[in-house]
């Protein structure tokens, strides 16, 4: 083997996120393999990186982050809506908002059953438990205690929270203490990707470890801008460090992994000549390999929120984050104790069905004992609020990622088409009904006073819809446009293996090969198939 320093390396990995980080560190593990893992930000050493509450700066942060906007839409009255992904060392896992939702077995079964063999739960489940070191209770045994992930429990509390639980209770719903056990429906407190007040993202928890190792190099700031090929064989990549810069080769001797998330893999793809024949011959590409599926089967969870205020005898995040008392929770944070700078966006779930006599829970609901102006990124309002939000698990529609330029400095058009379908019109507005009900049940008037957001006025099914229409935005959950399937299916473009149809010595290994989008947040997902998709490459290396 030769040294990591040198421009010649067993396996290229494009990407340093969630899935990257990971696919590096378990190749690495093997002394007599090289890697190169290429990232396009810097260094996560930054202190909203590693504080929690910071996530609420990074996302605005355009050093280390994508600003991505999506297209504007008719369903979402032609807004451009901000669909920030990280660009920095653990990518979207360093600037995310730290929630791990495995998801629900029918899932991982469902990719099965489209063809997708080795991928069904019970053959996933060991990839989720790899990466997780679980702090906290696991009755049912599927959880990992040494990986490098660290997944503990909530331990700051409101007694808001409490009580919409409670409230959720009433209505039928069963308190469930660990939706991640593989039984998901339920309500009750999240799990988090934090330990000890930080966040531990997949680079600081799996990466880090093994960046001593001679076999693995990390570079830094650096953007790729095509894949190498022979013929039909990736061979390396080229990339830059700045625009019109120098351009910088190198060549993989067996293998070029793409892990750069669903809007940038797609587009590196069909700027290398990868993807639907007519859009690269409009961008002067040549074309390597027809491949329709690049770019197409985009999906995100679309989200909704509304607000009440609270009685100010119950104090909020709105409070608790000003003045003597945020200097409260700073010295408590400083101290190890339970604080609100060691909080995800949302404390509390809510895994249910729309409506009876389907099979699955549909809608993801949280509730958050604070509420954020209206307009304003995470501002939190000057009154006591809190926010109740729902998104569908499992959106019908789709929409695309297509590349506009061969410039890597210019973003790809990213077309979500959210709430394209009208199954998932009608599921939102059931879904707000559900949070507008808890809300404003009798059970929480004694912590809430009046609907801020929307508003009693807006009641009718048509209003509703309008209202989700208007205000909705992403959760930032963008998977799929690599999707794996099949040979036989057009639109499929990676194999069970994560081989790029038609193409060696190329694989994709990140949130784009999803088929089809996991209910929940999708970094678990993320990870695990980082995991899987190490073994499989393993197998093969002598």
């Amino acid at each position: 083997m030769e040294k990591a320093n040198s421009n010649e390396f067993d396996y290229i990995i494009v990407g340093a996120g969630a899935a990257g980080s990971i696919v590096a560190a378990r190749l690495a593990e093997n002394p007599k393999i090289s890697v190169c893992i290429i990232e396009a930000g810097p260094s996560d050493n930054r202190p909203f990186v590693r504080i929690p509450a910071g996530f609420t700066k990074t996302l605005t942060q355009k050093s280390i982050t994508w600003q991505f906007k999506t297209e504007p839409s008719e369903n979402t009255l032609n807004r451009r809506i901000a669909t920030t992904q990280g660009r920095l060392l653990g990518g979207s896992g360093s600037i995310n908002g730290m929630i791990y939702v495995r998801g629900q077995p029918a899932d991982y079964d469902h990719w099965a059953q489209l063809g997708n063999h080795g991928w069904g739960y019970e053959d996933v489940l060991n990839y989720f438990s790899r990466s997780e070191s679980r702090i906290g209770q696991d009755a049912s045994g599927v959880h990992g205690r040494n990986g490098g992930v660290p997944i503990t429990d909530m331990d700051w509390f409101n007694p808001i929270s409490e009580a919409f639980i409670n409230t959720a209770e009433e209505y039928g719903h069963i308190r469930n203490p660990d939706y991640n056990s593989g039984v998901q429906e339920g309500v009750g407190y999240f799990q988090r990707a934090i330990n000890r007040g930080f966040r531990v993202s997949s680079a600081r928890g799996i990466l880090r470890p093994v960046q001593k190792n001679r076999n693995i190099k990390l570079i830094l700031n650096a953007r790729v801008t095509n894949i190498i090929f022979e013929g039909k064989t990736a061979k390396g990549v080229s990339f830059i460090r700045r625009r019109n810069g120098a351009i910088t080769s190198i060549n993989a001797r067996r293998e070029v992994i793409i892990s750069a998330g669903a809007a940038n893999t797609a587009r590196l793809m069909q700027i290398s000549g990868l993807g639907p024949g007519q859009l690269l011959q409009n961008l002067g590409i040549k074309v390597t390999k027809n491949l329709e599926g690049v770019g197409n089967n985009l999906i995100d969870h679309y989200g909704a929120r509304m607000v009440m205020r609270a009685n100010p005898k119950y104090a909020t995040l709105n409070e608790h984050s000003k003045g003597p008392k945020l200097g409260l929770q700073i010295a408590k944070w400083l101290l190890g104790m339970p604080n609100i700078l060691a909080l995800v966006p949302s404390q509390v779930f809510l895994f249910c069905k729309s409506q009876p006599g389907i099979d699955f829970a549909d809608l993801q609901c949280v509730f958050t004992p604070g509420s954020y102006k209206e307009g304003k990124h995470y501002v939190l309002d000057n009154y006591p609020g809190v926010t109740g939000g729902w998104w569908q698990h499992r959106p019908q529609s789709r929409g695309y990622v297509r590349a506009q330029s061969k410039d890597v400095y210019i973003d790809p058009i990213i077309n979500p088409n959210y709430l394209d379908d009208t199954h998932d019109q009608d599921t939102m507005v059931r879904g707000m009904k559900i949070v507008r009900d808890l809300l404003n049940s009798p059970s929480m008037s004694k912590y809430l006073t009046n609907e801020v957001v929307p508003g009693v006025k807006v009641q009718t099914d048509e209003e509703l819809l309008e209202f989700c229409k208007n205000f909705g935005s992403t959760c930032y959950h963008l998977v799929g446009t690599a999707k794996m399937g099949q040979k036989l299916d057009s639109k499929a473009v990676v194999d069970q293996n994560l081989r790029v149809h038609g193409i060696k010595n190329l694989r994709v290994i990140d949130a784009s090969v999803m088929p089809m989008i996991p209910s929940g947040n999708t970094y678990a997902a993320t990870m695990m198939i980082a995991e899987k998709g190490s073994d499989i490459i393993k197998q093969n290396v002598k």
